[in-house]
C-alpha cells in the first residue's frame, strides 16, 4: 500500500503562490458530492508540477508553524495539529499517484523524475526538524499521556516511533547523509519503475498466423486480435507483456515454441540488453539502503525495515517461510513427475521447463479432477462477480452500493459507486473501479485510497479505488476471467473494504495504514468468500444461458482447490526469500543475476519454476520502500487469514456468513485501522494467538507441530 510522503522546495513569493492557488485547477479545494471529490475532468498535465510546488511550500509552512509554537507542547497543539495539516499536498499527491499508476505517459515521466526526489526532500526536513521532534517527545514522555484515550495514545506512539525510526535522534552528520540517501533513492525508485513499465509497454509477442492461436480460448484470441489493432501492428494478434496476458497464454497455448518466447519476454523485463536494464539501478538502491540502515543504528536494512512490523525480526520471517517452503517444494516434485508422465504419454521427448508448467498443470488438473480453467470461465463474468462482491459486503458488513454518474473520473473506463451502511443509510465512502488494461497503466492489481476516512476535522468519508488489468476483448461481449483472476478481484476488494469500513478519528491510523505484514490479512480473508455456495449460486452464472455453475462443477472445483498450490507457494516464497536475503546483506555489491541463481540453488528451487518476481522486475521492493524486506508479508498475513477463516467454519452453521463472527471481524479488524496493536486486536477477534496450522491445511500441506 502506498503512503503519502512529503517534500521541500524553496518557498515562492507570496503573490506568486496566491496567483497559482487561484488559477490552478489541481489546487482547487475538492467540491461537489461526498464532501468533495477530485475534479479529474478539469486537470491538465502541465498544471501538475506547479501544483506540487505550491502544495509543498504550503506544507512546509504549516510544519514550521507547529514547530515554532510558543505554547508548551500538548496533544492538541502538536499531535492533532500535525494530523490537520498538509491537506492540499495530500490531494495533489493523490492526483500525482493516479497519473503515475493509471495514466503514465512520455509527457508525465519528466515530471515524475523531477518531482519524486522533492517529495523525499520534504520528508527529510519533516523528520529531521529538531524543534518539531522535541515537541513530539515532550508529549510522548509527559505524564498527561496516560489520560488520553487508547486511540490518542496510539497516535502519540505512532508519531514518536516514526520520527525515531527515520533518524530524529541521529547526529547532525548522519542526518545530513540520510537526507541525501533518501533523495537519491527517490530518483532511483522512479527510474526502476519507468524502466519496468517501458519493457512491459514496448515488448510483446506477435501472433502472425492462425496456427499461432492454437489452443487459445476464444476470449483470449479476441483480446490478442484487439491488442494488435490497438497497437496498429501488421500482424493478426499480439500478447502484451503483462501478467494478465502472458499467464493465460502460457496456460492454454499448444505452441511450445511460442510459450517459450512469451515466458522469456515476461521474465526478462528489466533484464534486457537495452536502456531499460534495471540491474545497476537496483544494486545502487541496495547499497544506499544498507548504508542508511547502519546510520540509523541497524545491522542491515532488513532489521530496520522490520522494526515497525508484527514480525519485528528477520529470522522470524525466515523461519515461517522455510516451514512452508520445504513441504511445498516436495509437493512440486510430485506434481512435476505427474506432468512428465503426461509428456511421455503424448510422445514428447523433452523435460518440463518453466514455460511448460502452467500448460501441463492444466492437463493434469483435467485428468485428475475432470476440470480445467475453461470449464469455469464461462461462469466467471467480471460484472457478475463484481455484483457478488457487493452482495458479500452487504451480508458481512451491511454495506450497500449505488452506481453514480455525478463523480468525475480520470478515464472513460472508470465507474463509480456510492457506498452506504444499509442499516443507518449513512454514506461511508466512494468506490472507483478501473478494471481494464491499457497502455500507460502499470501491470497487476491494486487498491488506492485517494482520501482516508477520519473525524478529526468533521466526518470525512474515504475515497477508494480498485484497479485491475483485465482484457476487454470484443465490444459488447461479457468479460470472462479465470478463477485466479476472480480471487485477485476479491482480494483487492478486501483492501477497499478495509478502507470503507474504517471508523477512526485520526487519518494517520485510518483504513489500511497498518503494519505492512498485517495489511494483507483483510484482503486475503476476503478471497475466501468467492468459493462459497452463496456466491457461486447467485453470481457464477453462465454468460450465455444465465444458469448457475452446476453442483458437479462446484464440487470438482472444491476437490481441486489445493491443486497447484505448491506451484504458487514456491514462486511467491522464492521471491520473498530472495527479497529478505538481499536486504540482509551488509555489503550488497552484487551481480543480481548471479545472486539470484546462487540463492535459489541453495534453496533447492525446482528448475521448472521461476520466482514470481525476478530481481530486475521486482517492483514491490524496488519502486519504493513499501515492501522492501517485506514481501514475506503476504505469507505472514495468509497465516492470519487462514486461521481467521477457521474461526468462522469450526463451530458455526452459517460458516463465513455467521453474523456473530462477522461482527467480531468488523469490530477488531476492518473498522479499527491501526488504532490498536494488531496482535492484541487479532486476539480479541480469535480468542487466542494465531497459529500456522490452518495455513498448512488450507494449502494441502502437512501441518506444522510448532505453535
Amino acid at each position: 500500500m502506498k503512503k503519502i510522503i512529503f517534500t521541500l522546495i524553496m518557498i515562492a513569493p507570496i503573490v506568486a503562490i496566491t496567483a497559482q492557488k487561484d488559477s490552478n485547477p489541481i489546487l482547487k479545494k475538492w467540491d461537489g458530492p461526498y464532501g468533495g471529490v477530485p475534479a479529474f475532468t478539469e486537470y491538465k498535465l502541465n498544471d501538475l508540477k506547479p501544483a506540487i510546488e505550491f502544495a509543498i511550500a504550503e506544507k512546509l509552512n504549516e510544519i514550521e508553524q507547529i514547530a515554532n509554537n510558543k505554547e508548551a507542547p500538548t496533544f492538541e497543539n502538536t499531535i492533532v495539529a500535525l494530523e490537520k495539516i498538509g491537506r492540499k499536498l495530500s490531494q495533489v499527491y493523490a492526483i500525482f499517484g493516479i497519473y503515475s499508476a493509471n495514466m503514465n505517459s512520455p509527457e508525465f515521466e519528466p515530471i515524475e523524475t523531477e518531482m519524486t526526489p522533492k517529495f523525499s526532500e520534504l520528508n527529510n526536513k519533516y523528520y529531521q526538524n529538531t524543534r518539531l521532534f522535541d515537541r513530539i517527545s515532550t508529549v510522548y514522555n509527559a505524564p498527561e499521556k496516560s489520560k488520553l484515550n487508547p486511540e490518542q495514545q496510539r497516535l502519540v506512539w505512532f508519531y514518536y516511533s516514526n520520527f525515531v525510526r527515520e533518524g530524529a535522534n541521529a547526529d547532525p552528520q548522519s542526518k545530513e547523509r540520510i537526507a541525501k540517501i533518501n533523495e537519491e533513492l527517490a530518483g532511483l525508485f522512479t527510474k526502476f519503475s519507468q524502466n519496468q513499465l517501458a519493457d512491459e509497454s514496448n515488448i510483446y509477442l506477435e501472433l502472425k498466423k492462425e496456427a499461432d492461436f492454437e489452443g487459445l480460448p476464444t476470449e483470449l484470441k479476441n483480446a490478442a486480435i484487439a491488442e494488435a489493432k490497438e497497437r496498429k501492428l501488421n500482424v493478426i494478434g499480439c500478447i502484451a507483456n503483462t501478467r494478465s496476458s502472458i499467464e493465460p497464454f502460457l496456460t492454454f497455448s499448444n505452441r511450445r515454441d511460442l510459450r517459450e518466447k512469451a515466458f522469456k519476454i515476461f521474465t526478462n523485463r528489466g533484464d534486457n540488453d537495452n536502456a531499460n536494464n534495471n540491474n545497476a539501478t537496483l544494486v545502487q538502491i541496495l547499497k544506499l539502503r544498507a548504508e542508511k540502515a547502519k546510520l540509523l543504528g541497524f545491522k542491515t536494512f532488513a532489521d530496520w525495515s522490520l522494526s515497525n512490523t508484527m514480525a519485528q525480526k528477520p529470522q522470524k520471517t525466515l523461519d515461517l517461510m522455510m516451514s512452508v517452503w520445504t513441504p511445498a517444494v516436495e509437493k512440486v516434485h510430485t506434481d512435476v513427475a505427474e506432468m512428465q508422465n503426461m509428456v511421455a504419454a503424448e510422445g514428447g521427448k523433452f523435460k518440463i521447463a518453466a514455460w511448460d508448467y502452467r500448460y501441463y498443470s492444466e492437463k493434469v488438473r483435467k485428468a485428475k479432477y475432470d476440470l480445467d480453467q475453461n470449464d469455469l470461465k464461462p461462469y466467471l463474468q467480471l460484472e457478475k462477480l463484481r455484483e457478488g462482491m457487493f452482495w458479500v459486503a452487504g451480508e458481512v458488513f451491511n454495506l450497500g452500493f449505488k452506481q453514480v454518474d455525478n463523480v468525475p473520473v480520470f478515464h472513460p473506463d472508470v465507474r463509480v459507486w456510492e457506498v452506504y451502511n444499509k442499516i443507518s443509510n449513512k454514506v461511508v465512502g466512494v468506490w472507483y473501479f478501473d478494471p481494464y488494461a491499457r497502455k500507460g497503466k502499470r501491470s497487476g492489481a491494486w487498491m488506492n485510497a485517494t482520501r482516508e476516512q477520519s473525524r478529526v476535522e468533521g466526518d470525512v468519508i474515504t475515497l477508494v479505488s480498485n484497479n485491475c488489468n483485465f482484457i476487454k476483448g470484443k465490444e459488447g461481449e461479457p468479460i470472462l476471467i479465470s478463477w485466479d483472476d476472480a480471487s485477485t478481484l476479491f482480494h483487492e476488494f478486501g483492501h477497499a473494504l478495509h478502507g470503507l469500513n474504517s471508523n477512526v478519528t485520526y487519518p494517520s491510523l485510518s483504513g489500511t495504514n497498518t503494519p505492512r505484514d498485517y495489511v494483507e490479512f483483510p484482503s486475503q480473508i476476503m478471497e475466501r468468500w468467492l468459493a462459497t455456495p452463496q456466491v457461486l449460486n447467485q453470481f457464477a452464472l453462465h454468460y450465455q444461458t444465465g444458469q448457475p455453475m452446476p453442483i458437479s462443477l462446484v464440487e470438482r472445483n472444491e476437490k481441486a482447490a489445493t491443486f497447484n498450490e505448491a506451484f504458487s507457494t514456491v514462486e511467491t516464497i522464492a521471491s520473498a526469500l530472495v527479497d529478505m536475503k538481499l536486504h540482509l546483506l551488509q555489503n550488497p555489491d552484487i551481480d543480481p543475476k548471479k545472486f539470484e541463481k546462487e540463492t535459489l540453488d541453495m534453496l533447492n528451487m525446482p528448475k521448472e519454476i521461476v520466482m514470481r518476481h525476478r530481481i530486475p522486475q521486482f517492483g514491490h521492493i524496488f519502486s519504493d520502500d513499501a515492501y522492501a524486506a517485506g514481501y514475506y508479508g503476504y505469507l505472514w498475513a495468509d497465516v492470519i487469514s487462514a486461521d481467521a477463516t477457521e474461526a468462522f467454519t469450526e463451530e458455526t452453521k452459517n460458516k463465513l456468513y455467521d453474523k456473530r463472527m462477522a461482527k467480531l471481524l468488523y469490530e477488531n479488524v476492518f473498522s479499527i485501522g491501526n488504532t490498536i496493536d494488531p496482535e492484541i486486536a487479532y486476539k480479541r477477534f480469535r480468542g487466542r494467538d494465531v497459529t500456522s496450522d490452518a495455513l498448512m491445511r488450507a494449502r494441502g500441506f502437512t501441518p506444522s507441530t510448532k505453535k
